[in-house]
This record gives C-alpha cells, structure tokens and sequence, in this order.
C-alpha cells in the first residue's frame, strides 16, 4: 500500500465570522448628548433669565410711584398709559443727588485713568515679554499676584500716607484707579503680545527698526483689539467703584457717579423717595451697560485670544 493510497480527511470549512454591526455615524453638527452640557446649559440661562427679570425690574421700578414698586413689582408702570409727568423720577434723582456735576467727574476721572492705565501697561507688557529681559517670568507672576491682592486690606495705609501729601481728594483717587488697574491689564497685554510671530521683529530689526520703534509702528497697532478690551473693562469696574470713592472724596462738588449715589440713598431712604433712587441706580448702570452691549463681542474675542496664546 502505497503513501499515496492512504485518504486524507477533508479539513472542515471555516465558519464564516459575523462582523459586527457598524454604528450609525452622527450627523455633521449634531452634538452628543451630555448630561453635564445639559446641566451647564439650564444654570447659564436660569442665570440669564434671573439677569433680564432683575434689569426688568430695574426699568419699570424707576417709571413707577413708591406704592407702585411695593405693590405691583412686576407690572408696568401706571404713567405709561397716562398724561403725567413719566420721567419724574429721573428728574428728582438729577436735581437731588447732584449728578450733573457727577457725571463730568466720573467721565474726566474714568476716563483719564484707563487711558492712563493701558498706556502704561503696554510697554510694560510688551518688555516683559519681547524684549527678553532677565527676570521677565517671575516679573510677570508677581504682577498676577498684584491682582489678587484685595485693596480693602490696604485701603487704610493708603489713606493715611495719602493724607500726609494732601492727595486725599480726586487726585489722589486718580493715581489709586491708575495703580490699581495696571496689574489686570498687564497680564492682559502679555497675552496679546505673546500671540504675535516673532517674525514681525526680525523683518523690522532687518529693516533698522529700533526696539521702540518696532513697538509703536509694528507691535501695538496689531493689539489694538488688546487695547479695545483693557479700556473697555477698565472703564467699567471704575465707574462702579465705590468704597474708596466714599473714603477719598469729601467735597460734594467732586463726587463720583456711586458716590453721589451713596450719599442719595440716605435722603432719598429718609423722604420715602424709593423711584427717586432707582432712577438714580439706573442713571449709574445704564451707561455701562449700553458700553458692555455694544462692544460684548469684541471683549469676549479679545479676552479668548489672549487667554489662549
């Protein structure tokens, strides 16, 4: 019997393997659901729709009557509908609480300080973070630390040093916005100054540009955006300021918009004249906040961008 007489079992065929079901690919755009976004979602608009109801509130309550505001919180004003005298409020709240000459204090004092402000941080910002000084990185972090230092705790030094060079007045509270303001806006521009090439300065040291010169003709004029968002944040924390406005400003005629206001709340609380000072509180927030609408977008850009580089 020969070897090639002997059968060869037949091997068995392969089972034939079942892939698996692909999943269903998501639709361009469509977001997975998240628990967490969900949850996220529901407190920002709970915290938009608590916002609108109070700046409502804020609105209708400076057209309405004392009894108005007590009695009918949410409704609209009664004067409305009616021949009176609509802006009544607002006009006690101008005549009384001397916010004709608060306001021009407020606008010279708020605005001086943040131009101030940014033109001094900018140079700052961009030394610390072009010009690669010795030291820059922990230069920088002791101005991030400047931010977090509360000026209620060091408000009284202030004051006393303040008094001895007879700077407690505008003057004074002048050169404290301006020094309170730089450590914010310094961290800010290194953000901005951070994100642009290195190659703009090397075409302009090429070209016989000086460190100064590449400054102002090349780098600033590119963090205009930078700036838009300092002067615009500056501005608004400053106009709401108070406390050190209550401890350094003692001539009426000097007052500020919030200190003007603080010194209403007395006599307007004392007079039963609540619409009188809500109107006042919406003389004080409504700029502001027109401010914040019109340039929301361009702050929200600029804070990303230097946040992110």
């Amino acid at each position: 019997m020969s070897v090639t007489d002997v059968e060869v079992p037949a091997r068995p065929s392969p089972k034939p393997v079942r892939k698996p079901p692909r999943k269903p690919r998501p639709a361009p755009g469509a977001k997975k659901f998240s628990p967490l976004r969900v949850l996220g979602s529901t407190i920002v608009w709970l915290f938009t729709a608590g916002n609108i109801l109070v700046l409502y509130w804020l609105l209708t309550a400076s057209f309405k009557t004392p009894v108005e505001i007590f009695t009918k919180p949410f409704a609209l004003p009664y004067q409305w509908f009616h021949v009176g005298k609509p802006f009544r409020n607002f006009i006690y709240a101008w005549n009384n609480a001397g916010f004709g000459d608060a306001v021009v204090t407020t606008v010279v004092l708020v605005g001086l300080a943040t131009v101030v402000t940014v033109a001094v941080s900018a140079p700052c910002a961009y030394a610390l973070t072009r010009l690669g000084v010795r030291g820059a990185g922990p230069m920088t972090n002791v101005v991030a630390i400047g931010m977090g230092v509360p000026f209620q705790t060091v408000i009284i030094p202030l004051f006393v040093v303040l008094s001895k060079v007879h700077l407690d007045n505008e003057y004074g509270l002048f050169v404290l916005y301006v020094a309170l303001s730089i450590p914010f806006t310094v961290f800010l521009m290194t953000g901005f100054f951070r994100s642009l090439p290195d190659e703009l300065e090397e075409a302009a040291a090429l070209d016989g540009a000086s460190p100064t010169r590449t400054f102002f003709s090349v780098m600033l004029p590119l963090t205009r955006g930078g700036m838009i968002t300092a002067l615009t944040l500056n501005a608004i924390g400053l106009w709401n300021e108070t406390l050190l406005a209550i401890v350094f400003l003692k001539d009426q005629a000097h007052f500020t918009l919030s200190r003007a206001l603080f010194t209403f709340y007395g006599a307007a609380s004392y007079q039963s004249e609540y619409g009188g000072l809500i109107a006042g509180v919406a003389i004080v927030v409504l700029p502001m906040l027109v401010l914040y609408l019109v340039l929301a977008r361009r702050i929200i850009t600029g804070l990303t961008l230097g946040a992110g580089k």
